[in-house]
């Protein structure tokens, strides 16, 4: 009885113990997917790319990830504050303190990773100094990071922006880089 107790016990502790590594992932309380094309001109170079992305925001931590138009996985890239990271099939694990100047390490051109999440949401990412311009009652236009995002179109399911462009001139070296997404609206 005592030694059956024990077990028990036992088993217990070791069940809490187990239970307290594994932390469950946060759950998403925001995602997008869509298209996306982007081009990047500059140095005598011109580089484009297009496919498709989704966006999954959980707390303060988001996913993005990127496929070409067929669904084959281009990136994945991991962001949350004070680290980034960046896979995929063709590249090694890569990861630094920024994703902005991360994705710029990898592909020698800018991406606006680290406000996309707020962009998609037709707002400027609050940290960070933004100039906006409104149209009837929404923003229309964001100026943020040496970008100028275009929200070109409203979702009349989601209020949320459906098409926006995504402009930074050449600047320091570095490319012009004009990125378009469409969202898609959710499954009703």
């Amino acid at each position: 009885m005592i030694r059956d107790r024990l077990l028990w016990l036992a088993g217990l502790a070791l069940a809490v113990a187990l239970a307290g590594c594994a932390t469950a992932p946060l759950p998403v309380e925001r995602s997008y997917s869509g298209r996306f094309s982007a081009q990047a001109q500059g140095n005598g170079r011109a580089s484009n790319v297009s496919g498709r992305f989704t966006v999954e925001v959980r707390g303060n931590q988001q996913v993005i990830d990127l496929a070409t138009p067929v669904g084959t996985t281009l990136a994945r890239i991991e962001i949350e504050p004070g680290r980034a990271t960046a896979t995929g099939p063709e590249m090694q694990m890569a990861s630094g303190p920024n994703a902005d100047q991360l994705i710029e390490g990898l592909l020698g051109w800018r991406l606006p990773v680290s406000g996309l999440a707020d962009w998609l949401e037709g707002r400027p990412e609050p940290s960070r100094p933004a100039r906006t311009q409104m149209d009837s009652e929404r923003i229309s236009r964001i100026e943020q990071d040496g970008w100028t995002i275009r929200i070109e179109e409203y979702s009349t399911v989601t209020n949320k922006p459906r098409r926006l462009q995504l402009d930074r001139p050449m600047v320091n070296g570095q490319p012009a880089v004009s990125v378009r997404l469409i969202v898609d609206d959710p499954a009703v």
